[in-house]
């Protein structure tokens, strides 16, 4: 599994509500029918920063989910409101635990 993971700086905190449903409504699906698509996570962390982090079988499909961001902040015309380039870390998963079930 790989991660790809960016960080977003000098968000608009004005138009921070908007970034978020504009996310869920028109870039999650995107990368929602990726190949190898594992999970996305959004996370808001404050003082003008975000932060994303998103699943993958292979690197290629990381890679692939970093080329369709990019893009969604052209086409959704967000340069204002995400003046930065965003930070990005992506690399192999080496250690992972989730909870596990319980049976009832």
């Amino acid at each position: 599994m790989f991660a790809t993971i960016r960080r977003y700086e000098g968000i608009d905190t004005d138009t921070k509500s908007e970034l978020i449903k504009k996310v869920d409504d028109s870039l999650l699906p995107s990368l929602k029918e990726l190949p190898g698509f594992g999970g996305y996570y959004l996370i808001e962390a404050g003082t003008g920063v975000m932060s994303s982090i998103g699943f993958f079988d292979t690197e290629e499909h990381a890679n692939d989910s970093t080329r369709v961001a990019s893009e969604w902040v052209r086409e959704q015309k967000l340069e204002t409101a995400l003046p930065n380039a965003p930070k990005i870390t992506c690399g192999e998963v080496v250690v992972e635990k989730t909870p596990e079930l319980v049976q009832a």
